[in-house]
């Protein structure tokens, strides 16, 4: 293989991790973020966020590759996706699934040094990644499952810490699951057209007419919930501004999707880096600054 051949598989296999496009890892790492945040008062030390940003990039790496390998068949004929690695030929189905293992092996790898809750709690994070891109053949709104897989750091991030896994960890995952929803089906909008042409089954598709009235209700259904942990935990006025801004967030995401735009849809589900971001700012200013 010639330095430029070498040059152009990698370049594919980027593209097949999508690396090119960090939005996915945003939207994954905010939530764990949330919860080492949470667990540790603000003081999660530097090796173990390491241990967890890096893991969830590889993890989602390795989704994106099964995703792509699971949805070969499909997305050749969806505009979108038409150009992904394995729907032209760049990358093969055994590389792929090489490749998927490797990544899977590496992010085990990296959490050797924590628990062994921990160790367990990656079994049903591997499989709900490796699964997830099969549910959208039977399930109606596969997106919650999407924010189960998505939200599986918030109790490896607990375990971590504790040992096990407290219910505010799962009200913090609930919260994540209902922001999923929301996020996820302005994504499944902008490909709705094409997912029925080809009988993928997506939230967009399963709320038809009351798909923006279904998304501005899951963001509400996760304020409430992003609400209810900070009265669980006791937070102050800090955290509570993080999630209002968050809310304020989901409210200008209304406006771009009332007309159900492709392009305004796809603006909205980049957007909701800036949600993550702005409850995750309320946990740093509520646990990290003195008043």
């Amino acid at each position: 293989m010639t330095l430029a051949e070498l040059k152009q598989k990698l370049d594919a296999y980027e593209r097949l991790m999508r690396l090119d496009k960090p939005i996915g890892i945003l939207l994954l790492l905010w939530p764990t973020l949330w919860a080492l945040w949470a667990v540790s008062w603000g003081q999660p030390p530097l090796l173990v966020v390491w241990i967890f940003v890096f893991g969830t990039v590889l993890m989602r790496s390795a989704g994106c590759v099964i995703n792509d390998y699971a949805d070969r068949n499909f997305d050749g004929h969806v505009e979108r996706t038409k150009n992904r690695p394995m729907a032209t030929g760049e990358v093969g189905r055994k590389e792929a699934l090489l490749l998927a293992a490797g990544l899977s092996v590496i992010a085990f790898c990296l959490i050797l040094p924590l628990n062994r809750t921990v160790w367990l709690l990656s079994v049903p994070a591997l499989f709900l990644a490796a699964t997830y891109p099969y549910t959208k053949r039977f399930l109606a709104i596969p997106q919650a499952y999407l924010g189960i897989a998505f939200g599986f750091g918030i109790p490896m991030a607990y375990a971590a810490f504790l040992e096990m896994v407290p219910w505010g960890a799962w009200l913090l995952l609930l919260a994540n699951i209902f922001w999923c929803i929301a996020y996820d089906t302005e994504y499944a909008m902008v490909d709705r057209d094409d997912d029925l042409k080809i009988g993928i089954r997506t939230s967009a598709i399963t709320f038809g007419r009351f798909d923006v009235a279904a998304v501005m209700f899951c963001y509400a259904m996760a304020i409430v919930l992003l609400t209810w942990f900070g009265k669980l935990m006791r937070y102050g006025y800090p955290y509570y501004i993080g999630v209002l801004v968050a809310a304020l967030i989901a409210c200008y995401h209304y406006t771009l999707i009332r007309g159900r735009a492709r392009d305004k849809c796809f603006k909205a589900f980049l957007h909701n880096n800036w949600f993550g971001g702005a409850v995750f700012a309320g946990f740093v200013v509520e646990l990290n600054v003195k008043f």
